[in-house]
């Protein structure tokens, strides 16, 4: 049985955070070569990673739709000075978000299976793990998008006082 943890630190090895659709636990962080099983939502683990850097969840979702414009699906710069960025797949309240982390991907592909539907795509990893997941890698790529103009927006801003980073 895998261990079920009751907290978990988001840090620069973190690839993704899943939905567990577990009773037990609510999240699967996915590291390098490892699962964690963890007692809080996805969006609980972001704040507190955004509270280690002196800000919250809202503060740099607001940031974020201040310097880009988004109104959804907003990518969330947790660590700035580690280059620690996410991105959901879904709506944030959508029990089917999962959070991608930016500088931890290496591919998203479209599945060509015939035996599963093409709405699923394969997101690789830059260690070469890799993760279903049933959303279009159109959506994905989109994201991936936001993200960098995310960042684009954040790093010009260096210097600047900018609101909750």
């Amino acid at each position: 049985m895998n261990e079920i943890l009751s907290d978990y630190l988001i840090n620069e090895k973190t690839m993704a955070l899943l939905p567990a659709y577990n009773a037990a636990y609510d999240t699967i962080a996915v590291e390098q070569g490892k699962r964690f099983f963890i007692q809080k939502t996805a969006i609980q683990l972001i704040n507190q990673a955004c509270i280690e850097s002196n800000s919250t969840y809202e503060e740099r979702r607001q940031s974020v739709i201040n310097q880009t414009g988004f109104k959804r699906k907003i990518p969330i710069p947790i660590n700035l000075g580690k280059n620690i960025f996410t991105f959901p797949t879904h709506a944030t309240a959508d029990f089917h978000c999962s959070w991608l982390f930016y500088h931890q991907l290496l591919q998203i592909r479209q599945n060509h299976l015939k035996t599963e539907p093409h709405t699923k795509s394969i997101i690789t990893f830059l260690n070469g793990e890799k993760v279903s997941m049933d959303i279009t890698s159109y959506i994905l790529n989109k994201q991936m998008e936001r993200t960098l103009e995310c960042i684009f927006a954040f790093s010009s801003c260096s210097g600047k006082a900018v609101y909750g980073i």
